[in-house]
């Protein structure tokens, strides 16, 4: 399948894949097509009555007939697009593909939902779509590995565009010459700035939302005869130009195997509410304390850390030690370990207002610094890494070098249906009625006709 004439576009190469592929999610892609339904969804419900959610739904009230997940009134196919996907990412608690990182499932799991509700589609359209989307995303970030965040920007969201694009155009069954202008309409709508590190603003909740309606946008205006530029990714002004500075980009690991190895299959799942490369430094700290380690007898935590990560959770130190708020707090590797510590998690509860603000918290956080070890293997490994100088004098030194959650130790599908009911519980959803909407998710990809209607909780 990945056999494609090399004088194309890097878009028409990847659109000529696209087509060819049987109905369906790929065998490689049934079980992580499946968990990424069930994770997205309870996470969505989970948030249903934060205020960020408030705010959406009350500004995406367009009335339509697709599904806001946790919500009573459905909404036109754009507007349910949105919301879902600012509600997947909103609580930071979404998965991530390792090589980017890059949240493919909450932009493709509202854009593929919201599609398969207005276009009257089945499991098999669904899951095409999901697959190819996913792709999409993990591969765009094989491209200018650390480049894009360099430049200011949100892998997820600006990639999250062309993938949604591609997702929604394979579900839709659009043919190569569609394919490429969807993905190039899209292209022009992908947008999404890192500046919400400064202060813990809400933008980065809705870039997978914007991403998620943008790329339904692109695909039904290609679908339409809306034409997109085929030089989308390499041209001299083309997408990785504008987001990552470069003409340099590897475009032979984006296509190579394309159709064959399906890299968002080992898309990795959280266990932790905050930003991915923190995850193994909390499992540091918990192991510290699992040892018999006394919180409260630190005297200084100093970290080896990767470069690339540094400008988005470490620096500004001192912002980072006080987080101004709980959203804030999800981008800091002090506040992290802090609550690993102190709490033995990292959960929603850890990230609510009146824990950021602890005294305790933030003294611990406080005791945290860093140093640059330029042999990390970020963004293909996350890592974690404390040195811990008790009062006394003594050194404890722990170290791991992988994600939970992650390829090297993955979470179970039985461990995310836990995370689902406890999503749920969280978001004010009882056993029972949990259970009812995991059974319609788990049977998705199956169903001749997409009802999402179980899935509108009052």
């Amino acid at each position: 399948m990945s056999n494609t004439t090399p004088d194309l576009t890097v878009a028409e190469r990847l659109a000529q894949v696209i087509e060819g592929l049987p109905a369906g999610a790929p065998p490689a892609m049934q079980a992580v097509c499946r968990s990424l339904l069930v994770d997205v969804a309870g996470i969505c419900i989970a948030a249903r009555h934060t205020d960020f959610m408030r705010a959406t739904a009350s500004a995406s009230d367009d009335p339509g007939e697709c599904t806001v997940i946790g919500h009573a009134q459905p909404r036109n196919v754009a507007m349910a697009a949105l919301c879902n996907g600012t509600a997947a990412h909103g609580e930071d608690y979404d998965d991530t593909y390792e090589g980017g990182p890059a949240h493919a499932g909450a932009v493709v799991v509202p854009a593929l939902l919201a599609t398969a509700e207005r276009h009257g589609l089945g499991g098999a359209e669904l899951g095409a779509g999901l697959a190819v989307g996913a792709e999409v995303i993990c591969r765009m970030c094989l491209v200018a590995p650390k480049l894009v965040h360099k430049a200011g920007f949100h892998p997820t969201a600006v990639f999250g565009a062309i993938g949604a694009a591609a997702g929604v155009g394979a579900a839709l069954r659009l043919d190569a010459k569609q394919l490429v202008d969807a993905m190039g309409v899209a292209g022009s709508m992908a947008s999404g700035i890192i500046e919400y590190l400064a202060e813990g603003a809400w933008t980065k909740r809705m870039h997978p939302g914007w991403a998620a309606q943008a790329g339904y946008r692109a695909a039904r205006m290609a679908q339409a005869g809306f034409t997109g530029p085929r030089t989308l990714f390499e041209g001299e002004h083309g997408f990785y130009w504008a987001f990552a500075r470069t003409h340099e980009g590897r475009f032979d690991a984006m296509l190579e195997g394309l159709g064959e190895r399906w890299l968002a299959a080992d898309i990795a799942f959280k266990p932790y509410a905050c930003g991915t490369m923190a995850h193994p430094y909390i499992d540091c700290a918990r192991k510290a304390v699992a040892q018999g380690l006394d919180p409260s007898q630190v005297e200084s935590i100093e970290c080896e850390t990767a470069e690339g990560i540094v400008h988005r959770l470490w620096e500004p130190l001192a912002n980072k030690q006080n987080p101004p708020n709980g959203y804030a707090a999800k981008f800091s590797i002090p506040y992290a370990i802090a609550v690993g510590m102190l709490r033995d998690d990292a959960g929603l509860g850890d990230y609510e207002e009146a824990v950021v603000h602890d005294p305790k918290v933030r003294a611990l956080a406080g005791k945290v610094r860093y140093v640059v070890d330029p042999a990390n293997p970020y963004p293909r490994q996350f890592t974690g890494h404390l040195r811990i100088t008790l009062r006394s004098g003594e050194v404890r030194e722990l170290r791991q070098g992988h994600f939970r959650g992650g390829v090297e130790e993955p979470l179970s599908f039985e461990d995310l249906v836990k995370k689902f009911g406890a999503n749920c519980a969280y978001g004010g959803v009882g056993e029972d009625r949990a259970g009812e909407v995991l059974a319609v998710l788990t049977q998705l990809l199956e169903a001749p006709r997409i009802d999402l209607r179980a899935l509108r909780c009052a």
